[in-house]
C-alpha cells in the first residue's frame, strides 16, 4: 500500500511537472508571439511614416524632366491652339518643358489610348475633348476605359456653340425656324462634320428636343459643312463661334441661338436655346486635362494647383479667349463627376439616334 502510494506520488509530481513546462512553453509562445506583435505594429508604422514622407517629397521634386502633353486631335485645331497655350504656361510654372505632340484618328481616342496605357508617373498628360465621354457609347470597341484608367486633373476651357441657318430662310429667330421645319416635314436639312462629335450630336439632340424633321448630311469637317451652309446645301448647322463669327459678321450666316445657359458678351442679341423655346439643350465643347490611373494624388494635386493658378493670370485668359474658348478650372473629384454625367447624358443621345462606330 505505502509502495502504491509512493508511486502514486511520483507519478503525481511528475504529472505536476509536465503541466508546469507546458505551461512555460504556452507562456513562452505567448510572449514570443506579443514581440512579433509588436515588431510588426512597428515595422507597420515606420513603413507608413516613411510613405507619408516619401510622397510630399516625390511631389516636390516632380518635375524633373520634360512632359508630355498628348492632343489626340491634328495640328491647327481648337484642340492643339489651346494645348500649346496651356503647355506654355504649365513649363513657365513647373521649370520644365511641356511638349505639346498631335496623336490625332479615331475622333481623338488614338492619343486618349495612349495617354491612358502609358505610365502613371506625371510625365504623360492629354488635353481631351468630350470624346471620353462619347466614346464609350458610340464605339463598339474601345481600347479604354476613360472612367478607369485615366485621372482627371481639371476642366481648363469650354467654348459655347452656335445654331447657324442660312440667311435665305424666311424666319427670323429660332422659334420661327422650328416652326418651319415643322411646317416642311422633311424638306429641310443641317450639316453634321463627321459622325460622334460634340457639334454633330448637339444637332441631333437639338433635332430630338425640338421634334423636327430634319435631313442630316454629313461633311468631313466644320469648315466643308460651313461652306455647304452658305451654299445653300443645307439650312442649319451647330458651331463653335471662333469659326463662325467671320461668316455671322459678313452676313454670310445668321446665328439664331447660342447652346448655353447664358448669352455671348459678344453676341449680345443672339438669345439662348432656352429663350429659343427649348430646354436641357445647352451644349458646349468642353476640354480637359487628364493623366493616366494611378498617377500620385501629390502630383495631380499639383498640376491642378498649377492650374488654377495659370487660369487667373490675365495674359492667358486674353490668349485663350483671342482662340475663342472660355478658360474655367474644377478640382479633380468635380471634373471626374462631370465625365459620368456627360457619359450618361450622351449615351441616351446615342442610343436614341442608334449611331455607332465600327
Amino acid at each position: 500500500m505505502e509502495g502504491k502510494g509512493t508511486m502514486g506520488k511520483v507519478l503525481g509530481h511528475r504529472r505536476e511537472g509536465k503541466t508546469v513546462q507546458e505551461s512555460r512553453q504556452a507562456g513562452n509562445i505567448r510572449t514570443a508571439d506579443r514581440s512579433l506583435m509588436k515588431a510588426g505594429t512597428v515595422m507597420i508604422t515606420m513603413l507608413l511614416l516613411t510613405a507619408a514622407m516619401t510622397a510630399p517629397l516625390f511631389a516636390q521634386t516632380y518635375p524633373n524632366k520634360p512632359i508630355r502633353f498628348i492632343i489626340p486631335f491634328p495640328a491647327g485645331g481648337a484642340s492643339d491652339i489651346l494645348a500649346r497655350i496651356i503647355g506654355q504656361k504649365l513649363s513657365e510654372q513647373l521649370g520644365q518643358p511641356v511638349v505639346p505632340e498631335n496623336r490625332a484618328g479615331a475622333g481623338g481616342n488614338v492619343g486618349i489610348e495612349q495617354v491612358a496605357k502609358s505610365k502613371p508617373d506625371g510625365y504623360t498628360i492629354v488635353l481631351s475633348a468630350p470624346a471620353i465621354a462619347i466614346s464609350p457609347s458610340l464605339y463598339k470597341k474601345l481600347n479604354y476605359d476613360p472612367i478607369k484608367e485615366l485621372a482627371p486633373i481639371s476642366l481648363v476651357a469650354e467654348v459655347p456653340n452656335l445654331v447657324l441657318i442660312r440667311p435665305s430662310l424666311p424666319v427670323k429667330n429660332m422659334k420661327e425656324f422650328v416652326e418651319y421645319a415643322k411646317a416642311n416635314p422633311g424638306k429641310l436639312q443641317y450639316g453634321a462634320s463627321g459622325i460622334g462629335s460634340s457639334t454633330h450630336l448637339a444637332s441631333v439632340l437639338l433635332k430630338s428636343l425640338a421634334k423636327m424633321d430634319i435631313l442630316e448630311v454629313r461633311y468631313k469637317g466644320s469648315a466643308q459643312a460651313m461652306i455647304g451652309l452658305m451654299g445653300n446645301e443645307v439650312d442649319m448647322m451647330v458651331i463653335g463661334p471662333p469659326a463662325a463669327m467671320p461668316q455671322i459678321q459678313a452676313g454670310k450666316v445668321k446665328a439664331v441661338a447660342v447652346l448655353s445657359k447664358e448669352r455671348l458678351p459678344y453676341l449680345p442679341n443672339v438669345p439662348t436655346i432656352r429663350e429659343g423655346g427649348i430646354d436641357n439643350c445647352e451644349v458646349t465643347t468642353w476640354y480637359g486635362m487628364l493623366a493616366p490611373a494611378g498617377t500620385p494624388r501629390d502630383i495631380i494635386q499639383r498640376l491642378n494647383a498649377e492650374w488654377i493658378k495659370i487660369v487667373a493670370m490675365p495674359d492667358t485668359i486674353d490668349k485663350m479667349k483671342s482662340a475663342g474658348t472660355d478658360p474655367i478650372s474644377t478640382t479633380p473629384e468635380q471634373f471626374a463627376e462631370f465625365i459620368k454625367t456627360e457619359t450618361v447624358r450622351w449615351a441616351r443621345v446615342i442610343k436614341e439616334a442608334n449611331l455607332s462606330v465600327e
